[in-house]
């Protein structure tokens, strides 16, 4: 579970840690762009500075206020990541056989655990920088992955990629991230499988809400690195 914490870290330094000069589209924030209409690697770019503005210009958040970066969490992050997709490649067959109420409940505990972790990571945030690379896409593609690489002070860049997908109703969603060569939602696949073969569906469910509820219990930074 550690090693998943430090995947979802990186990735929150990337969200949060963008410094490249904004484009138009980034620069724009009351007339910004949909998301339905935004090219994939500009949604990323734009989700990125307007995080790292924010957090800059609040205290409550540099100094690890829980409430203050959850709701940064909730409001500049979190719209833009499909949990339902990620709960359900990360359940893998399992998805099927669960109830609809089920499914419901598995995707808000999961959801629930990433926003504790995305919050634990954030507030550590530093000097990281990120590097995004040209996409790789025609305009007609529903699924494209964005590229990018975190900097860090002392060390190699971090190779840091995005799956996004792009629908009718919704724009594009983040649905999988990969860092140093594995993808989170594969990652969770084998933590989900272990539940789920020893209490079923409900044990699993189970299992996220007891961890989300000693998560809420503690400080940000021990949410992040909790194993």
């Amino acid at each position: 579970m550690k090693y998943i914490k430090q995947l979802l870290a990186l990735a929150t330094f990337a969200l949060a840690g963008y410094t490249g000069a904004a484009t138009a589209a980034t620069a724009t924030t009351a007339g910004a762009a949909p998301a339905a209409v935004e090219a994939p690697d500009v949604l990323v770019k734009r989700i990125s500075q307007d995080v790292i503005d924010t957090a800059k210009a609040d205290k409550a958040i540099q100094a690890g206020d829980q409430k203050k970066v959850m709701d940064l969490v909730e409001s500049k992050i979190l719209p833009y990541v499909d949990f339902q997709r990620m709960t359900q490649l990360a359940s893998g067959r399992f998805w099927r056989d669960a109830t609809p109420d089920q499914q419901k409940a598995l995707s808000a505990e999961f959801r629930t655990l990433l926003i504790y972790t995305y919050s634990g990571a954030l507030s550590q945030i530093k000097n990281e920088t990120v590097e995004f690379k040209p996409m790789r896409a025609d305009p007609s593609d529903t699924e494209v992955e964005v590229r990018s690489q975190v900097n860090v002070p002392r060390g190699e860049p971090i190779p840091l990629n995005y799956r996004v997908a792009k629908s009718p109703a919704n724009g594009w969603k983040i649905y999988d991230i990969n860092v140093l060569g594995a993808w989170l939602v594969e990652t969770y696949k084998g933590t989900f499988a272990s539940e789920i073969s020893k209490g079923g569906i409900d044990g699993l469910i189970k299992a996220l809400s007891e961890k989300n509820k000693k998560l809420a219990n503690k400080p940000l930074k021990a949410a992040s690195n909790a194993k």
